[in-house]
């Protein structure tokens, strides 16, 4: 950020100095709370997943040998 240009502008309406003490106020928490949490959370994918290894056993009969493969 440069020195003597504003961070914010009110481009329309007559914003309080109160109006914008909050509005800074609540870009600063949700700037601290993305810093905070890294980055967002992702599921992860079916393979994995940990709980994959702990699988439903595997029958056997036809389309047997595609179901052992498929996470889930």
């Amino acid at each position: 950020m440069t020195e003597g240009r504003p961070f914010l502008q009110v481009v329309r309406g007559d914003a309080t100095p109160e109006e914008i003490a909050a509005l800074v106020a609540v870009l600063t928490a949700r700037a601290a709370a993305a810093g905070a949490a890294g980055r967002p959370a992702r599921r992860p994918s079916e393979w994995a997943r940990r709980a994959r290894l702990v699988r439903r056993p595997v029958t056997a009969g036809p389309g047997a040998w595609r179901a052992s493969g498929l996470p889930g």
